[in-house]
């Protein structure tokens, strides 16, 4: 089974065990930790660019990496089939990038501010993919869900709690994250926009009873 991923999904593959590998690493080593760690002061001053890649290959805690690796199991190997090897590991890279701008715009004088951990880039495999199923039913807090309706949910939180900043969580990166999924999305996958929509409608009318 481990090989049939790794042969039709190889980068989500590489991805999924490296971060596994370098989180479980960085829990008993603080110097590799240290080096991974994304800090907007550092980055800010041309310092330490590399942590824009490196820091999401760690997570803080084990309930940390494994919410996050839980996501990835169930969306970006599917994800990855769906839009293809280079395109997955572009998404996810981007994702990691982008998520963080924010963080360093708002952070940059702020030595004291480190951030850790791939939410960025499993928001943008999570929002890709639900342009893909917009009706696929996401298990959220033991609720079904459709996805449709969590990826509004979580963007208008993931907004309102950046803008609250009262949390150690990373909502920016959520948010930011999220949207490089639907726009990388919407420009690299043909004809996804007409795809979502008659999925959607379809999906709708199958709750109304209307088939």
């Amino acid at each position: 089974m481990l090989l049939e991923y790794w042969n039709a999904m190889p980068v989500a593959s590489i991805i999924f065990v490296f971060t596994l590998i370098t989180s479980i690493y960085a829990f008993n080593n603080p110097q590799l930790l240290s080096n991974f760690i994304f800090h907007p002061y550092s980055v800010s001053k041309g310092y330490r660019i590399y942590t824009f890649i490196t820091s999401g290959l760690i997570h803080a805690n084990w309930m940390h990496l494994l919410f996050n690796m839980f996501t990835f199991y169930f969306f970006a190997f599917r994800l990855e089939v769906m839009i293809g090897h280079w395109q997955f590991g572009l998404l996810y890279f981007l994702g990691l990038i982008l998520s963080d701008i924010p963080s360093l715009i708002k952070h940059k004088e702020n030595y004291g501010y480190h951030s850790l951990g791939a939410s960025g880039a499993i928001s943008a495999v999570l929002f890709s993919y639900i342009l893909f199923e917009p009706t696929t039913l996401l298990l959220v807090m033991f609720i079904p869900m459709p996805a449709i309706l969590f990826a509004v949910l979580y963007l208008y939180y993931s907004w309102y709690m950046a803008k609250k900043g009262q949390d150690n969580i990373g909502h920016d990166a959520h948010f930011f994250g999220a949207l490089t999924g639907l726009v990388f999305t919407v420009i690299f996958v043909p004809n996804i926009i007409p795809s979502f929509i008659e999925k959607l409608t379809l999906g709708i009318q199958y709750l109304i009873g209307g088939r």
